[in-house]
């Protein structure tokens, strides 16, 4: 027996900054299903994911929480992997960038490439991006912002190690020049190489003084370890790389077969990782693919938008399986997919209920009604039948064509045509009308038989994207005959088996009562507690000229009133927040506010303020804040001047402003 050829498969280790969205989920159940994939067809698959779990939003967002960094990643990443296996991903290891092997290593792999003079000391002054963590040049801003997220940045210097990215630039722009498939699709290639590498590469940033969430450097301990070497060197780490020898593991999966990642993070493993290999030494992996975005409609997915999904909540309403059709089946190759109430509920009754459901419930309830449940004999064959079956055949060369190349949703679409066809082959053979008659009974055996051995076919080539389907359908025709050589030639299902019984694959779903509960989580996920990027982002001063114009009906909506302010104090887990108790005229509400570092407490305790006192609560810090103090902002960053809007001792509490 001939050892197995190894593949290695690797997802973009997920943030632990929060419980991720269907959006994030859908790169792991794509990955789940080119691993699954590869198994079938006698690889031996490693297929690793993970969490990335240091950096200084972590550290923010521990601080809200009022808990450590540590305790804090624990957490989330705990519900990052139980979405994996809520979702049936099959990986094989799930790497934790605070896993001590991780660590060891990513501080000798900072230490060999600063000895080798790889790396070596300056300072950096630039324009930070604290949510994306990344320091830009003032060319690089789009509008005087981030780039990649479109967020404020600041000014900010530090002492800095630094990767020297320029030594190997023109190495890896021959690289990917020699090697066109490196990265994919070719959209990205050409992007990476005309907007990034050809106009020449800055050295990188990888060390970090002004937080301390992070791996120590050893030799420097001031310094942590920037997220580009601590988190990309995860895909070697975890199988074994040492700089002071490598394990057989690492030299067995290695370079890995594919890394797939989304289309934002692209240049990091397609220009820092690259270079990173070629200065350790070590093979670059064989394939980046970048996949699109999961959109909600046309928008991406948050929770002030108030338009989140959870894989689990989804899974709960619909199966895993029809999850996982969906993901896999409604993105495109290069461009964003849409994820809405209506396309989820229309892919599931016409494809799974329909089309798919329908095609096994009614085959088997015939082959049961007509022949006791026992396959028949195929003797009488009719050329109609060569026809289903070379559509089998086909079919089973489109999906390997397609997945082969990434495009996951036409392999699914080229099984869900198959069987389309076959449903088509019923209503073109009409059994219930051979059934009639004895004389038919033989030819009505064939085509029950070749029914059969098509719907084979299909659960065969779901399991990757579908695999508890595939068991179910597997199950209901007895069939013991699913490895993928089976394929090759049509004719394997067993005349003389006993089915089972016909069950609903999949039940219709009301889209009226499935769109009312679904909004019903997602109303509760947007009244839960904000990120710190959306605290941040509902307290940013905006630019006159980009304000929304709105009717003077629209702004008779604000119920503004006048408060007294009864006490005062700092929220405990940040140190934004004040928390106020204010007298509205008819009680007292709590309101919180982002306003700490203009105001001690005290000095507000007694004033009069102006408060629009009809919008939602929402809760910040744990605290349910029931209005918004207003306020008088200027200037940005450090030169953001604030001040409230208080009025006269004389205005009672409760009075309206109009």
């Amino acid at each position: 027996m001939c050892e197995k050829k190894p593949y290695y498969i690797t997802t973009a280790i997920a943030y632990t900054s929060r419980k991720p969205h269907i959006g994030n989920s859908y790169e792991i159940v794509l990955t789940d299903a080119i691993a699954r994939y590869k198994r079938m067809l006698g690889y031996d698959v490693f297929f690793q994911t993970g969490t990335d779990e240091h950096g200084q939003k972590i550290e923010m967002y521990a601080q809200a929480e009022g808990c450590t960094p540590k305790e804090y990643v624990d957490k989330v990443a705990g519900e990052i992997r139980a979405i994996c296996d809520v979702l049936n991903t099959s990986y094989d290891y799930f790497i934790r960038t605070t896993d001590e092997k991780h660590e060891r290593i990513v501080q000798k792999i900072f230490k060999k490439l600063y000895e080798q003079g790889d790396i070596y000391k300056g300072s950096y002054e630039g324009l930070y991006c604290t949510p994306c963590e990344s320091f830009w040049t003032e060319s690089q801003l789009v509008d005087g912002k981030c780039p990649d997220c479109g967020r404020e940045v600041k000014p900010m210097k530090e002492e800095a190690y630094f990767l020297r990215l320029s030594k190997y630039q023109k190495q890896l722009e021959e690289y990917i020049e020699s090697h066109p498939d490196f990265i994919y699709p070719e959209s990205r290639k050409k992007e990476m190489l005309n907007n990034f590498i050809k106009p020449g590469l800055q050295d990188l940033c990888v060390s970090r003084t002004s937080f301390k969430w992070g791996i120590p450097v050893d030799f420097d301990d001031k310094h942590v370890v920037y997220v580009w070497i601590d988190a990309l060197s995860n895909y070697i780490t975890s199988i074994g790389y040492d700089p002071d020898g490598s394990s057989e593991q690492y030299k067995k999966y290695w370079p890995a077969d594919a890394h797939i990642i989304g289309k934002d993070i692209v240049r990091f493993h397609t220009i820092y990782w690259p270079i990173m290999l070629m200065a350790l030494g070590e093979p670059l992996p064989k394939q980046v693919f970048g996949h699109p975005w999961l959109l909600f409609g046309e928008d991406k997915m948050s929770k002030s938008r108030g338009n989140v999904i959870y894989a689990d909540e989804l899974c709960e309403m619909i199966g895993v399986d029809a999850v996982r059709y969906y993901l896999l089946s409604e993105m495109p190759f290069a461009n964003d997919g849409s994820i809405t109430y209506d396309t989820i509920v229309e892919r599931f009754n016409s494809d799974l209920a329909n089309t798919l459901g329908n095609l096994v419930n009614r085959t088997i309830a015939m082959n049961n009604k007509y022949f006791g449940g026992v396959i028949q004999e195929p003797v009488a064959a009719e050329p109609l039948d060569d026809e289903l079956k070379q559509f089998c055949l086909d079919t089973v060369k489109k999906v390997d064509d397609a997945i082969n190349i990434f495009h996951i949703s036409d392999a699914l679409e080229a099984v869900i045509n198959l069987a389309k066809r076959c449903n088509k082959y019923i209503d073109e053979t009409a059994p219930w009308v051979l059934a009639k008659t004895d004389e038919g009974k033989p030819r009505l055996g064939t085509v029950l038989y070749n029914l059969l051995e098509s719907i084979r076919y299909i659960a065969v080539l779901i399991e990757p994207f579908m695999p508890d389907t595939c068991k179910n359908i597997l199950n209901q025709i007895c069939c013991d005959v699913a490895d993928y050589s089976s394929l090759a030639q049509f004719g394997a299902t067993k005349p003389g088996t006993q089915l089972g019984q016909a069950t609903p694959l999949f039940v219709r779903i009301d889209p009226k009562k499935f769109e009312e509960e679904l909004k019903a989580k997602q109303q509760a996920a947007a009244e839960g507690e904000k990120s710190i990027e959306e605290i941040e982002e509902s307290e940013k001063p905006e630019d006159l000229e980009a304000i929304e114009k709105i009717s003077i009906d629209d702004f008779a909506k604000c119920d503004i009133r006048v408060g007294e302010v009864k006490a005062c104090e700092k929220v405990k887990k940040s140190k934004k927040l004040l928390q106020f108790s204010i007298f509205d005229g008819s009680g007292e509400r709590t309101i919180v506010s982002g306003i700490a570092k203009y105001y001690e407490p005290a000095d507000l305790v007694g004033k009069k303020i102006l408060f629009v006192s009809n919008l939602k609560p929402v809760k910040l810090c744990g605290i349910e804040s029931r209005g918004m103090i207003l306020s008088a902002v200027h200037g940005e960053g450090d030169d953001e001047k604030l001040q409230l809007i208080m009025v006269d001792d004389a205005l009672p509490a409760g009075w309206k402003i109009s």
